[in-house]
């Protein structure tokens, strides 16, 4: 039986029309919502100049699978959340900035970020830690989409 938990993922970047349309059908794929518990996404819950966060319980393994891999082969920034599965693994934040790999963190039920203490003697300085804490706590750009009027505030809110 696979361990499922909830999970949320933030999106940013620039994309054209083309990879916006295949964008949301990953995200219709994966069931996703722009509120907890909320209906599923639609295009225009989507609020122009802001980065894209959406929300589900009951993800498998904490993971948006093909929806990261789709993200890192775009170079599409994301920051996921993911919950901890009782007994079985913790929670994590996972970030992904242009030209690198993902950087695993370790998380709460809050998206809190934790670390150990083999850590902290791993890291070594007060420096190093807080250096720790904000490489994981990463602003994600907007969502930007190739015909978004930018030079209209007060975006669609529906």
């Amino acid at each position: 039986m696979v361990d499922r938990v909830s999970a949320s993922i933030t999106l940013g970047g620039t994309l054209s029309s083309q990879d916006f349309a295949h964008l949301l059908k990953l995200i219709a794929d994966e069931d996703l919502s722009s509120e907890w518990d909320g209906e599923a996404f639609d295009p225009t819950h989507r609020i122009p100049g802001q980065s894209l966060t959406l929300h589900a319980h009951e993800v498998a393994w904490g993971r948006f699978e093909a929806l990261e891999r789709w993200c890192i082969s775009r170079q599409v920034p994301f920051a996921r959340w993911s919950g901890a599965c009782s007994g079985e693994c913790g929670g994590e934040r996972v970030v992904f900035e242009r030209g690198t790999e993902p950087e695993y963190y370790a998380a709460d039920e809050v998206d809190e970020i934790v670390i150990t203490r083999r850590m902290v003697e791993k890291l070594g300085s007060i420096e190093a830690i807080l250096a720790y804490f904000d490489a994981a706590d990463v602003t994600i750009p907007p969502l930007v989409v190739d015909g978004d009027d930018t030079g209209v505030s007060g975006a669609n809110q529906s």
